[in-house]
């Protein structure tokens, strides 16, 4: 446990002068207290940055960088990439939003598209990264990558020290682990769609499983199978996982609009919505909000 905790902080310490230490917003909503951390104002517009500049600046440098996602992580990953001054390559599934593809080669990356699902464009991304001189970059399944996203969890702890539980939208399991390890003993409340639910399912099962993807928020929450590095901590932590509807979801996106004008995606509204809906116990919660790579009209 030690020895993670020290990851986290020389992450904080790797990372610091390339991303923002997002502002967190205290607030009530129907008489409740409640905490927001703005992380989808995060350079790239969501906290995958932090985990991707990890990761590249923790060993020797590569001379180019491979990845596969299905949005953000490859915005993220493009983007570190570039402050590096390293060429990228991002391989994306065909159902990547188009917002979210043009996000990635603005950022200076050459995007490729392979297969439906990010299982498919992950293998033919692999299969590019074996060439020598490539590094590739996980989305979520990497101690190292887990650290880098554990920053958002620890800069909340020191922002708001009495914060006593923080929630999270759950996909392949980076940041909800990440959150298991930087904030110092609170309860994670792991958030996922009801038909998009990898953490859920493994949690069931005891173990990874493939599951099902079919969510609004699958672009960014649509990990087939929660990493193993991401399990492994999540297993041993203080975590509860919770399911919300798709509904329940795009509510918890407008709210946030209506309420406070915070224009989020539809994944980044998951934490929120399972709040509203009396899902995250603790008595000051913090909700993260964790990306804005979607164009939508309020």
């Amino acid at each position: 446990m030690t020895a993670l905790l020290t990851d986290v902080t020389v992450a904080e310490d790797r990372i610091r002068p390339h991303v923002r230490h997002t502002p967190v917003l205290r607030t009530e909503v129907a008489g409740r207290p409640v905490v927001l951390k703005l992380e989808h104002l995060q350079r790239t517009g969501s906290f995958k940055l932090r985990g991707a500049l990890n990761a590249l600046m923790s060993g020797e440098r590569p001379q180019r960088v491979v990845t596969a996602s299905g949005g953000n992580h490859g915005i993220g990953v493009a983007t570190a990439a570039a402050i590096l001054d390293l060429p990228a390559t991002v391989y994306v599934p065909g159902t990547v939003p188009p917002d979210k593809a043009r996000r990635i080669e603005a950022a200076g990356a050459r995007l490729v598209r392979a297969g439906r699902t990010y299982a498919e464009a992950a293998a033919a991304a692999r299969a590019a990264a074996a060439e020598p001189g490539a590094q590739y970059v996980e989305a979520y399944d990497d101690p190292v990558v887990i650290a880098g996203q554990a920053t958002v969890a620890a800069e909340i702890v020191r922002d708001v020290p009495d914060v006593d539980t923080i929630a999270v939208a759950a996909g392949g399991g980076g940041l909800a682990a990440g959150t298991a390890l930087g904030g110092d003993g609170r309860l994670t409340v792991a958030v996922e769609p009801e038909r998009c639910n990898s953490l859920n399912a493994a949690f069931a099962a005891g173990e990874p499983v493939d599951a099902e993807v079919e969510s609004i928020a699958a672009s960014a929450l649509g990990a087939t199978r929660v990493g193993l590095a991401a399990f492994a901590v999540l297993s041993s932590h203080p975590v509860h996982s919770v399911l919300v509807r798709d509904d329940e979801i795009l509510a918890a996106r407008d709210r946030l609009w209506d309420e406070f004008r915070l224009a989020v995606e539809p994944a980044a509204a998951a934490s929120f919505a399972a709040w509203l809906a009396g899902r995250v116990p603790g008595d000051l919660p913090c909700l993260v909000l964790c990306g804005a790579n979607a164009t939508w009209t309020p």
